[in-house]
């Protein structure tokens, strides 16, 4: 009989595993072969000590080898934009449209919404070629709206362009391109900052349609072993960015959601103040003088589970819209591009940059700049070096492109993170390696260089942009290649797959500064676990890693997934 200082017993015990603890920083990670849970909390891991905390009522899991690691952080999640896409729109992706004519039937066919809009989401230019008026004519009776795959395009037809005013005459916003075609005239193409001249003027999404996308979408990423997550961008400027679906209203939902316990991800949230172009530190500042950032901890809602953390900023755009800044020309029309923020030049632009960072920081939050040109993502590493603490507040860089490995170490030594996302590398691979060249595109997220370093890098789906599903990221990461493309064996900058691992778990629990709390699996550490069902593969055959099923998901220590195990 057990007394009172007795170790209690294990709810629930997992044996015969392959468990990937995260315990050691660096290369790899320590193993265990056992782990055991109670009261939401790992309270004991190893073949020795598992044994003595099983008890008559514990649950034994025999996982027959497969590999126990921690839960899964997606460190960069639109969760918001993400659920839309997979439960809310029309699929135009390139499976469900694999060209312009495909993509113009499926709108033909599709019934409009409760607010009469007919709005789809997922092609891909670089699958389907360049969108040139393919959609103006379709369905001229009823608005239509279709958002891209990377999040920053978006194409309308001309009852669309009616109804939100937009003209022959209308000047693209700062960090914006709105398309036309040799004549002048709209193709109906809008690009970064200029897609919150439709996201504006769209219907807001009814309250129980986001709901039920968002409880589907936390479904999907639990089956997925996705325990935690970072939403980049909700709040009053959410009409510049994706789909628009990331407002405030969708901020204060998610609230609802813990506290009615029907939020299981642990979500930690950055607030959006300025969308994809014209940034400015006063925005920000009014933004966070309004309260927004403390909508949670007024709740009292548990910041273990969902907190806001800091700030979304934009400082550039993407290569593929020519809004990405450049040190050198790119891409067919050889632009540099710039820093999106406000400022009539580039030494104007680059000190907005700077008061923008500073007002963040003196708030005593988090700075997520999303930067993916080197020459952004260097003004950027110098403006938190100048003007802030980074290494309390763990700011860190988003995407990122680096012209020499001086900025990493810059970086490694003032305490800035990075977090970018190997999937979109490999998914987009080609048509940046055109628009970049091949020297650039071959340094392109140098995970390896970022580690020796010591800089603390996480790796994300950036979904809906790319697939949810870590273990493709995983396999991206290691063979660095694209599409059409395999990997080289010699590439510098490629990782192992425990490295991989590490960067979607322990260290993106330090970008959540929760290292305390998740990404370990070690005593007294949150019971988030993903149950795989077969042991971790080598590096050389990492694609093993996609026959793997996940078996179970803990959160908390309990199961929000779980599939018969063998």
């Amino acid at each position: 009989m057990r007394g009172p200082t007795m170790t209690p017993s294990a709810e629930l015990a997992i044996v015969n595993a392959d468990v990937l603890t995260m315990a050691a920083h660096g290369q790899g990670a320590s193993a265990s072969d056992a782990v055991a849970v109670a009261s939401g909390r790992i309270l004991a891991v190893g073949k020795d000590a598992v044994p003595e905390v099983i008890g008559p009522d514990t649950t034994v899991i025999d996982a027959r080898g497969g590999a126990v690691v921690p839960g899964i952080n997606d460190s960069h999640l639109h969760f918001t934009a993400a659920a839309m896409a997979a439960f809310g729109y029309i699929p135009v992706d390139p499976a469900a449209a694999p060209d312009w004519t495909a993509l113009a039937s499926v709108i033909e066919r599709a019934q409009p919404g409760e607010d009469g809009w007919i709005r789809a989401r997922g092609w891909d230019d670089a699958l389907i070629g360049p969108a040139t008026g393919q959609l103006l004519s379709v369905r001229p009776e009823v608005p239509v709206v279709a958002f891209d795959a990377t999040g920053h395009r978006l194409v309308v037809n001309r009852e669309a362009l009616r109804r939100v005013g937009v003209t022959s005459s209308t000047a693209p916003p700062i960090g914006g391109v709105i398309g036309r075609d040799a004549d002048g005239e709209l193709t109906g193409l809008l690009q970064d900052g200029a897609m919150e001249l439709v996201n504006a003027a769209l219907p807001p999404v009814p309250r129980s349609v986001l709901r039920d996308a968002m409880l589907a979408m936390q479904r999907h990423l639990h089956a997925q072993g996705i325990t935690s997550l970072t939403e980049p961008g909700l709040g009053p400027a959410s009409a510049g960015l994706l789909d628009g679906s990331g407002s405030t209203a969708a901020l204060r939902l998610l609230g609802d959601l813990a506290l009615a316990r029907d939020l299981t991800l642990r979500t930690t949230v950055l607030l959006l103040f300025s969308g994809t172009g014209g940034a400015d530190a006063a925005s920000v500042e009014a933004g966070l003088a309004s309260g927004l950032a403390a909508e949670y901890s007024d709740r009292g809602i548990d910041p273990a589970l969902l907190r806001i953390a800091g700030v979304k900023v934009f400082a550039d755009g993407i290569p593929r819209s020519g809004t990405a800044w450049m040190a050198e020309p790119y891409g067919d029309h050889c632009t540099r591009g710039s820093l999106v923020v406000v400022g009539r030049s580039e030494e104007e632009r680059v000190a907005e940059l700077g008061r923008i960072l500073e007002v963040i920081d003196r708030a005593g939050l988090q700075a997520g700049i999303h930067a993916t040109g080197d020459a952004a993502t260097e003004a950027a590493v110098e403006a938190l070096i100048r003007g802030t603490d980074a290494a309390s507040r763990r700011h860190y860089i988003i995407h990122g492109a680096f012209s020499s490995h001086r900025t990493i170490e810059r970086m490694a030594a003032s305490g800035i993170g990075y977090s970018t996302n190997p999937l979109i590398r490999h998914g987009a691979g080609e048509a940046m390696r055109r628009l970049l060249g091949e020297e650039r595109f071959g340094r392109h997220q140098p995970l390896r260089s970022a580690s020796k370093a010591g800089v603390r890098f996480t790796l994300a789906s950036d979904a809906p942009v790319a697939s949810t599903d870590w273990r493709e990221t995983v396999i991206a990461a290691v063979r660095r290649g694209t599409r059409a493309t395999p990997g080289a064996d010699r590439d510098p900058e490629r990782i192992s797959g425990r490295q991989a691992l590490r960067a979607m778990t322990a260290d993106a629990s330090w970008q959540d500064h929760a290292e305390h709390l998740k990404g370990r699996i070690a005593p007294g550490m949150a019971a988030d676990l993903c149950i795989l069902s077969h042991p971790w593969p080598n590096d050389d055959v990492i694609e093993d890693l996609l026959e793997s099923d996940i078996v179970l998901t803990l959160a908390a220590g309990l199961p929000v997934h779980e599939r018969a195990l063998l």
